[in-house]
C-alpha cells in the first residue's frame, strides 16, 4: 500500500478497465512510450482509503474514478499536460491500489456498477468530448458513429442523449442490430453497403451529418468526411494504429469546409460534466465482459483477439 504525499489520494482498486491505447502501450506504438515497470491501465474505479495533507476533493470512503491526465483539470488542452498520464508514465490502476493526484480524483455516479464506473475515464470521455465540444450536438441534428469499439458505443449513448439522431457504420448485420437495440437510430453494414457515405447522404436528405465521431482511423475517415454535411465537425480520436502500405487519400475533403479535430480524451472538468449527463439520464456504459484480476492476461487476449462489444473489464475483488 503506497502511503499519501501531500495533495494525493490512495485508492483500494474495485475494477478497472482495457483501451486500445494501452495495447498499443504494450506493444510500443502509442504516442507516448510506457515507462518501464509501470502499473498499466488508466480506467478503475474505488474506494478512497488514505488522504495526504491538504486534501480537500476526497474523503476517506469516497467511491471515485482517476482522470486520464494526471494533471489537465479544465481549459485547453496542452502538450505538457498531455504528456503525463495514469499508465503509461503514472502507475495505473491494474492493481490492488492507486496512488493519484488529488486533481485527478472523480467522483463518480452512484447508480453505476463498479464494472461500468471503471469504464468512464477514457472512451466514455473521449466520446462526450467529441460530441460536447467545441459545439455540442443537439435535436435537430446527425450524428454519424463509425465501427463498434467502446468509443463509438458510448458516443451513440451520449448522443442519444443529447437528442441527436444516430447512424452508425459497422461491419455486419449481427452487429448493426445490436447497435440499434442501444440507440442508433440507422445502422449500415458496410460489407454489404460497401458506398456507406451515400447511404448516409441518403439517409439525411443529401445533407449530410452535422458530427461524426471517427473512432476508427484513416480506414474510414474519407467517407466520415464525405458523409458530412457543409461546416459539419468531424472529429477524430485519438491515437491509432499504423495502418500499414495504407495511402493517403487526394482531396480529401473536397469542396467542403470540414473541421476535423484530432482529441485525446478530456479534462476533469469534462468528466464531472459527463457524469452528471449520465446520471439524470441513468444510462450505462456497455460490459462485454468482466475476469478476475487473476485472469489479467485472458483479458488482455481477449480484447486484442475476441471483438468484444463493450468494455473488458477486470475486478480485483
Amino acid at each position: 500500500m503506497p502511503e499519501p504525499g501531500p495533495r494525493q489520494v490512495v485508492v483500494r482498486v474495485r475494477a478497472t478497465a482495457l483501451n486500445r491505447r494501452d495495447i498499443m502501450l504494450m506493444d510500443g506504438s502509442y504516442v507516448l512510450p510506457a515507462t518501464p515497470g509501470v502499473v498499466p491501465l488508466v480506467d478503475g474505479v474505488g474506494d478512497v482509503i488514505a488522504v495526504g495533507s491538504g486534501v480537500t476533493r476526497a474523503a476517506i470512503g469516497d467511491r471515485v474514478a482517476g482522470t486520464y491526465f494526471v494533471a489537465w483539470n479544465d481549459g485547453p488542452q496542452l502538450q505538457a499536460t498531455s504528456a503525463q498520464q495514469y499508465g503509461a508514465n503514472h502507475d495505473g490502476w491494474l492493481a490492488t491500489y492507486a496512488l493519484l493526484e488529488e486533481d485527478s480524483v472523480v467522483h463518480v455516479p452512484a447508480y453505476l456498477s463498479d464494472a461500468e464506473a471503471a469504464s468512464l475515464a477514457c472512451a466514455g470521455l473521449v466520446a462526450w468530448a467529441a460530441l460536447t465540444k467545441p459545439i455540442p450536438a443537439g435535436p435537430g441534428e446527425t450524428v454519424l458513429t463509425t465501427g463498434t469499439g467502446t468509443v463509438a458505443l458510448a458516443a451513440i449513448q451520449h448522443a442519444k442523449m443529447l437528442g441527436a439522431r444516430v447512424i452508425s457504420i459497422t461491419s455486419s448485420a449481427e452487429k448493426a442490430e445490436r447497435l440499434r437495440k442501444l440507440g442508433a437510430d440507422e445502422a449500415i453494414d458496410r460489407v454489404e453497403v460497401p458506398d456507406w457515405e451515400r447511404a448516409v447522404l441518403e439517409l439525411t436528405g443529401g445533407e449530410g451529418v452535422q458530427h461524426a465521431v471517427e473512432a476508427v482511423g484513416m480506414p474510414t475517415l474519407p467517407k466520415s468526411v464525405a458523409s458530412a454535411a457543409y461546416n459539419a465537425q468531424v472529429t477524430l480520436i485519438g491515437a491509432f494504429p499504423p495502418v500499414p502500405g495504407q495511402p493517403q487519400p487526394p482531396s480529401l475533403f473536397g469542396g467542403k469546409f470540414v473541421s476535423i479535430r484530432r482529441i485525446a480524451v478530456g479534462s476533469r472538468a469534462d468528466f464531472e460534466a459527463m457524469n452528471a449527463a449520465l446520471t439524470a439520464h441513468r444510462v450505462r456504459p456497455v460490459i462485454d465482459r468482466v475476469y478476475p484480476f487473476e485472469q489479467s492476461i485472458e483479458a488482455y487476449r481477449y480484447f486484442m483477439e475476441g471483438d468484444p462489444f463493450g468494455k473488458v473489464v477486470i475486478t480485483m475483488d
